[in-house]
């Protein structure tokens, strides 16, 4: 019977600190090799939810020019994809679905440019560092891209 008494004292005891620390130190390695894997899918996640965003812009801005037949101005932005501007006959929108302009991933105004340097019309944003240039989750993402 001492053997039985002391296999259930044995299973009520519980961890002992050694294995608990065996334990952590192998969680910290796994996360240490797979934490910025993980956190590099969500940076690319982010660009590729810029790249959308401003496609979409680009095919609002196309039935936009279909209905007022130009392009807006610099100075009238992308707003005036959900308020008319003042000298656009012939609008129709709104021509988002949100009626307000969407902010990129980082959180930051989409910038538009009319003409553009890159080609017709220009809609980008810096990445994360809001400054132009920038590897990464830092660089541009535009629609020439």
């Amino acid at each position: 019977m001492t053997s039985a008494s002391s296999q259930r004292r044995r299973s009520q005891q519980g961890f002992t600190l050694m294995e608990l620390l065996v334990v952590l130190a192998i969680l910290g390695l796994l996360m240490s090799l797979v934490g910025p894997r993980v956190l590099n899918q969500l940076g690319g996640a982010k660009t590729k939810t810029a790249a959308i965003q401003i496609k979409d812009l680009e095919q609002s801005l196309e039935m936009y020019k279909l209905d007022v037949g130009r392009f807006p101005s610099t100075d009238e932005g992308l707003k005036a994809l959900v308020r008319k501007p003042a000298n656009a006959a012939g609008w129709n929108g709104p021509y988002l679905k949100s009626n307000e302009v969407p902010l990129d991933p980082w959180n930051n105004e989409y910038h538009y440019k009319y003409p553009g340097e890159k080609g017709e019309i220009d809609i980008f944003t810096y990445g994360q560092n809001g400054v132009p240039g920038g590897e990464g989750e830092d660089a541009d993402v535009g629609n020439w891209r």
